[in-house]
């Protein structure tokens, strides 16, 4: 993990991006991703399950509560702009794949799996570093970022590494 100060300095606007939520939701603003979808408002009754740390029965005026907030919005920013990026990178490569016999098997995290002949191997490859940048462009508009994948061919889906 890089450290605090280390981050501030390489990342400040990505930093103060998180810090502006974790404020925001100490103070029981709404946030939203990147792509504007938000967090459940400050007392929502799904604010019990969300949040961390307090017990239920805290009241919602406890500073205790605010933190947990906090932490619960500047989580929220990145998981759920990351979740919204991932579900175009998902959209992309479908489109991509429909001319092709590989199907999509499975998506996880940071994880793509495609079943598909060993022929289209490399065009799957491809297609998914594509669906990756074309989901960034799309979420985050023209950026020098690129979304690599680490790709592996195999005949098994337990040799994937």
């Amino acid at each position: 993990m890089t450290p605090p100060r280390v981050s501030h300095s390489r990342f400040p606007q990505a930093v103060a991006y998180v810090d502006d939520a974790a404020r925001a939701g100490e103070e029981g603003r709404l946030v939203r991703t990147y792509l504007g979808r938000t967090c459940p408002p400050s007392g929502h009754p799904l604010d019990a399950a969300l949040l961390e740390g307090p017990p239920a029965d805290i009241p919602t005026t406890d500073p205790r509560h605010a933190r947990a907030r906090g932490r619960f919005t500047r989580n929220f920013v990145v998981q759920g702009s990351t979740a919204d990026w991932a579900l175009l990178l998902l959209g992309a490569l479908r489109q991509s794949l429909a001319p092709l016999k590989a199907e999509l098997v499975f998506f996880q995290h940071d994880e793509v799996i495609v079943h598909c002949p060993a022929d289209e191997a490399d065009q799957v490859a491809t297609a998914i570093q594509q669906a990756g940048n074309l989901a960034g462009t799309l979420t985050f508009g023209p950026t020098p970022t690129n979304f690599a994948f680490t790709v592996a061919a195999v005949k098994s889906y337990a040799d994937a590494k």
